[in-house]
């Protein structure tokens, strides 16, 4: 029977890229009812898409084969942004304000609306997390009804860069696949695995994925920091492929043997780790070359952790993605970070029914997509398909619709929903238009102005005229009876 409601998310992931698709139930339960997966390691790289082509049939293929499988044409997706380059950095706009005035939302706004107007060179600012506003030499997270003369918004931006954002936009053009909303998959993540008392208590949220790293810093329910390393798991399988195997061998001795940390009298230095039929490994060396790399990305880690925050981490470190799976990985950072607090989230705080193995696993390796799933809360299904997969008996993909008719102020949108390109471009025409209304209401101003004063200096040299000639004629009748009396005399 065919799916008549349900939601479907795609993460674009550097080992793999995953469709699914979930109903949701009145309880706040998801049912997944499809899961797709497709190798993406040939053009996706540390998260960033490299083929735009190959990337685009990736995305056709994941849409068509949840198609096939829901019996329903998918209207529309939601997608997660991520990868390298991701950074935030952060911001203040100052606005200074007369005497005992009192701040008001459209102040709060102006600040805002200021803030994402600023350019970064060739980067984009995908999401503006407001920290919080000085209202004189007091903080306050909502400054509006409080009088003061000087008022400055603290904001984090997270930028991306520009190149990145359009591919990942054009991708999904050129599949012919729309875009429900784009999320800011760290921050979507952070939502669905971190409780409120982590993030209010204040943690660090460490995401080890395939080809790069995502810590997110969380204090005061507020992002603090955000930051995508370029080092992951499979930064440790090539480490081991340098012992002259395939990598393909190697994932399977770092699955094997592998371990984040191991105590120096565990080591059996007699122990031969085998590689093929015909060579072997030195236990300790191997030991060696795994610890070496852990060790590498746990500092790299640690160095996100801005100084401030380091010492306020209550909540501790939580560890997620497919990296957390490796054994002893906890001790590993405890050693490094000295951070006793450590949690390994396998899976998302939501309640997720399944008969998925991707699903069931439980292993922290799809909680980014199930995040996704959890954020959607439009209805993706389209037209029911017939028993061959084809729409209406076509072997057609529906057009992208447009779902944002009227482009949003980036202060209307939820934390991390990040805009297409589409509905950026529809904004900026928005904006051109609305300069162009009002340069020419302010030309219409100025001509207005300038036909006023015309008008009032063809009065006044009309006034003057015609005071000159009541003058003249006075004059001319005073003379004139100066003359005539004579001779009446």
């Amino acid at each position: 029977m065919a799916a008549k409601e349900f939601i479907v998310a795609i993460e674009l992931g550097s080992s793999k890229m995953t469709g699914i698709a979930g109903k949701k139930n009145l309880d706040g339960s998801i049912s997944v009812l499809a899961v797709v997966k497709e190798d993406s390691s040939s053009f996706i790289r540390k998260g960033v898409i490299y083929n735009i082509d190959k990337t685009a049939q990736c995305i056709s293929n994941i849409v068509k084969k949840l198609t096939t499988q829901l019996k329903t044409s998918i209207s529309h997706v939601y997608v997660g942004v991520g990868g390298q380059s991701i950074r935030s950095i952060k911001n203040v706009i100052v606005k200074t304000l007369p005497a005992d005035t009192i701040v008001t939302q459209e102040m709060v706004n102006e600040l805002m609306d200021a803030n994402r107007n600023m350019s970064y060179q060739d980067q984009e600012i995908l999401d503006a997390a407001t920290q919080e506003y000085k209202v004189d030499n007091q903080y306050q997270l909502d400054p509006v009804g409080i009088q003061c003369t000087r008022l400055e918004g603290n904001f984090l931006n997270i930028l991306w860069r520009k190149m990145f954002y359009r591919n990942l936009n054009k991708c999904f053009d050129l599949a012919g696949v729309s875009i429900a909303e784009m999320y800011l998959a760290p921050l979507a993540l952070a939502d669905s695995v971190l409780t409120d008392a982590e993030k209010r208590s204040g943690c660090a949220l460490v995401d080890l994925g395939a080809d790069t790293t995502t810590v997110s810093v969380y204090y005061k329910n507020i992002l603090r920091h955000l930051a995508v390393i370029p080092l992951g798991s499979n930064n440790i399988t090539k480490d081991i492929a340098s012992l002259q195997m395939e990598e393909s061998n190697a994932e399977q001795m770092k699955l094997r043997y592998g371990s984040a940390w191991t105590d120096n009298g565990e080591i059996d230095n007699a122990l031969q780790l085998n590689i093929d039929q015909d060579r072997s490994v030195e236990s300790r060396k191997f030991v060696e070359i795994v610890e070496g790399r852990v060790e590498e990305i746990i500092e790299n880690v640690w160095y996100q952790v801005p100084s401030d925050y380091a010492d306020r981490l209550l909540g501790g470190l939580i560890l997620t993605g497919g990296g957390s799976n490796m054994k002893n990985i906890e001790t590993a950072f405890r050693n490094h970070t000295h951070i006793d607090k450590i949690r390994i989230a396998k899976f998302v705080q939501q309640t997720i029914s399944a008969k998925d193995p991707l699903i069931t696993a439980r292993n922290g390796m799809m909680n980014t997509v199930l995040a996704l799933l959890a954020k959607g809360d439009m209805n993706c299904a389209g037209a029911e398909v017939d028993g061959n997969g084809d729409l209406f008996g076509e072997n057609k993909q529906p057009a992208p619709n447009d779902l944002h008719r009227e482009p949003r102020k980036p202060n209307e949108l939820s934390p991390g929903v990040v805009q297409t390109e589409a509905e950026k471009q529809k904004a900026e025409e928005e904006r051109r238009r609305q300069e162009e209304a009002e340069e020419a209401a302010r030309q219409a101003e100025i001509q207005a102005e300038a036909e006023r004063l015309r008008q009032e200096e063809e009065e006044r040299r009309r006034k003057e005229n015609s005071g000159l000639k009541k003058t003249g004629k006075k004059i001319k009748n005073f003379l004139k009876s100066l003359i005539s009396e004579p001779e009446d005399e």
